[in-house]
């Protein structure tokens, strides 16, 4: 994990937002949204989009970035894709965190 990756994506709000939508998705997306959600697939990525309230190729973007520094997982199912929190790189960063206060 290079936390300055970690770190740069941390640096937007959007981003943070999208990784506390992602962790309890039930209370943050409108339940007509997740009425297939299945959480080893996670949220489709347009209702992030639409939540967002961002163009679909900034939300792509954003997660792209929280992507490649491990933060969460995407899950491709026919044309849509999925993203979920990467729950083992966040508990291992926030022991990083402890470890270097």
């Amino acid at each position: 994990m290079e936390l300055i990756m970690v770190f740069k994506a941390l640096s937007n709000e959007t981003r943070i937002n999208i990784l506390i939508w992602l962790k309890e998705p039930r209370q943050h997306f409108p339940a007509e949204e997740l009425e297939d959600y299945d959480a080893n697939l996670g949220v489709c990525v347009s209702d992030i989009t639409k939540k967002a309230g961002l163009s679909p190729s900034t939300t792509s973007d954003y997660l792209s970035i929280l992507q490649k520094c491990g933060l969460i997982e995407a899950t491709r199912s026919g044309q849509w894709t999925y993203y979920r929190r990467n729950e083992r790189a966040i508990d291992t960063l926030g022991k990083l965190i402890q470890k270097s206060l």
